[in-house]
């Protein structure tokens, strides 16, 4: 079996500690996890590696965040990988930070990232794991916000929010999205 996991973000040195880059840090922790080094490749930096016998392609495209949707249905295509084998990461602005939330289907809740891969793809029903980065910001700063670097406070528990998620992303592989919801959503 394979399993595709996307962790969105945008590329460049400017978005490297933004938090609408959290989908590539969990990528990276996952790759690191299955030491996996990342490799350029069509669409992005892609890593290969196998988790309890299951072969695991993790993406980070480097479309930008809002045409993500093309990266996702190539490698879906290259490495021949059914819909319900893969996994969105990407960060939320209706959650508080670090609250991690997975679904099985969804709507874009105005993700610019998820709306193209629904666009793309034709459907909502992908499974999604969404990084709660919550909505501290003043009217009309939404996206100073979103490309903006993490607090202080935010900083200290970071990394261990990060090595969550990429356990989440794991169990989704080996255990499912039911048994992984059951398990992680809310922690």
């Amino acid at each position: 079996m394979k399993y595709l996991i996307v962790g969105l973000g945008n590329k460049g040195e400017e978005y490297t500690e933004t938090r609408h880059n959290i989908g590539f840090k969990v990528a990276e922790k996952i790759a690191e996890t299955l030491e996996a080094p990342f490799k350029t490749a069509n669409f992005g930096w892609i890593s290969d590696g196998k988790y309890k016998g299951r072969k695991v392609f993790i993406l980070k495209p480097d479309t930008y965040m809002n045409l993500s949707g093309n990266a996702v249905r190539f490698w879906m295509q290259k490495e021949n990988i059914p819909l319900e084998n893969v996994l969105i990461v990407t960060d939320d602005l209706a959650l508080p930070f670090g609250t991690l939330r997975m679904r099985k289907k969804g709507s874009d809740a105005g993700h610019n990232g998820l709306k193209n891969i629904q666009e793309i793809l034709q459907t909502q029903n992908f499974a999604r794991l969404r990084f709660g980065i919550s909505a501290d910001f003043s009217e009309g700063k939404q996206i100073d916000y979103v490309l903006g670097k993490w607090n202080e406070e935010e900083q200290k528990t970071l990394q261990d929010r990060i090595e969550l998620f990429a356990k989440a992303s794991l169990s989704f592989v080996f255990a499912g999205v039911n048994n992984t919801m059951n398990t992680f959503n809310g922690k």
